[in-house]
């Protein structure tokens, strides 16, 4: 397929947050940065731990989109961001969301729970995970929960671990993943501050004093001695550590139990590295890849959990090993004043299914399966020829509406959306009538 020479820039926006079971807040505008006029975002990465995991609560979610999903969409969706995948395992939820742009560049190719708790059956610790590819590039989100406490310090290293083993990939053709691009990895930590006593870390707070408590920050002292680990980039810790607030106030723990103060909540990441030439040559990230960290902070506003959000902010700067979509398509106008015929191509390296299918969506849409009619692509066929197909859509449950609409082509090989059209309106006036000829013509 073609490549581009030109280089592209995607705004991401990585979310992490322990709701301890909460429902979602009523202004998500500072978590989104939805007031930030200087920022033109590209996609949403969103990390909960913590959800209500209870059976009745599982139950319902099972059923119907869990609240806080639907939080996120009814935010997020206006905007033109679409929910491209998600993963769930218990109190954990992974959710990324992108501009619906960007769909036909991304492909989701895997998403995974690894529990570790009660020796690796129980998942209320562990990590989820989504493997997608961003313009051809390997890409891989874990989102975590490690064990608790002070004295839990080797155990949150093993599990850390075994959550990275645990990303095989067998029977897909998938890298192993420490060659993937990028892996962002974040959650709720629970990495403490060792040595000193509380008084000293509560006025260390208090006078903004951080540096001797990263000196002391568990996560930190283990990168120093873990090659693997210290692979894994981390912006300063310039905000106060987010755990353990009392619910519904900036206070830390005034219990009879007064946990210390830590940064629990963290977001790493990691670029793969380039093969080195020579053991004395250090190996450096690729050149046509490359991420920038341009926010990390945490946000004390949200009182509603005993943990504080923490957010970063990163510019992914990418040459595309792809710069077309895999099908390209548009509307051609009204077949039958219930029928809206499609037209569509695609590029000599794509393989059609029988399952392939095309929806069509309101502009705002939330998801995937968030389309008004839809159509097997095979199914209702007027003509194949020089690689141009037309296809028939039904739309004559869709009220008449000034709404702008969309088209999106799915491969069910892919498991994603590889082509998507232009917004349009629905033009119920015009249709196509065959003439004498045989070809169809517009009609008023």
């Amino acid at each position: 397929m073609a490549t581009e020479s030109r280089g592209r820039k995607l705004s991401i926006h990585v979310v992490t947050w322990n709701v301890a079971s909460e429902a979602p807040p009523a202004d998500p505008d500072d978590l989104l940065q939805l007031n930030n006029q200087n920022l033109n975002l590209d996609m949403y990465v969103i990390g909960l731990q913590e959800m209500n995991c209870g059976i009745m609560s599982l139950l319902c979610d099972t059923a119907f989109e869990d609240p806080w999903s639907s939080f996120f969409m009814d935010v997020l969706s206006p905007l033109s961001f679409v929910k491209v995948s998600y993963v769930r395992m218990q109190g954990l939820l992974l959710l990324v969301f992108a501009k619906y742009q960007h769909l036909p560049f991304i492909q989701i190719l895997s998403t995974k729970s690894t529990p570790t708790g009660l020796f690796g059956y129980w998942g209320n610790k562990g990590g989820v995970n989504i493997c997608l590819k961003l313009y051809s590039y390997y890409v891989s989100i874990i989102n975590c929960h490690l064990p608790p406490h002070m004295a839990n310090n080797d155990q949150r290293l093993e599990h850390f671990d075994r959550i990275l083993e645990m990303q095989s990939f067998e029977g897909l053709d998938i890298p192993n993943i420490l060659d993937h691009d990028l892996i962002l990895w974040f959650g709720d930590m629970n990495f403490r501050i060792e040595d000193f006593g509380l008084h000293f870390v509560q006025e260390s707070i208090k006078h903004q004093c951080y540096r001797d408590l990263w000196q002391k920050d568990q996560l930190s002292t283990a990168k120093r001695c873990d090659s693997l680990l210290r692979e894994f980039q981390e912006g300063p810790l310039l905000f106060p550590p987010t755990y353990k607030f009392d619910k519904n106030s900036n206070n830390y723990d005034t219990s009879e139990k007064k946990r210390k103060p830590a940064w629990t909540d963290r977001i790493l990441w990691r670029l793969k590295r380039q093969p080195s030439t020579g053991s004395n040559t250090l190996r450096l990230p690729d050149p046509h890849f490359s991420l920038s960290l341009k926010s990390y902070v945490s946000h004390m506003m949200y009182t509603i959990s005993d943990h504080k959000p923490v957010t970063g902010t990163f510019d992914l700067e990418l040459k595309p090993l792809v710069s077309v979509p895999l099908i390209t398509l548009a509307p051609e106008g009204l077949w039958t004043v219930e029928d809206m015929l499609i037209s569509y191509s695609f590029t000599q390296d794509f393989i059609s299914s029988f399952w392939d299918w095309i929806g069509l969506y309101k502009v705002g849409f939330r998801h995937i399966n968030d389309y008004v009619s839809y159509v097997w692509v095979r199914d209702n066929e007027v003509s194949f020829s020089n690689g141009l197909n037309q296809v028939y859509i039904n739309i004559g449950d869709i009220p008449e509406t000034e709404d702008q609409f969309l088209l999106c082509y799915y491969s069910n090989n892919l498991r994603s959306v590889v082509g998507i059209s232009s917004p349009f309106k629905l033009q119920r006036h015009t249709f196509l009538e065959q003439d004498p000829l045989g070809e169809a013509q517009p009609q008023i």
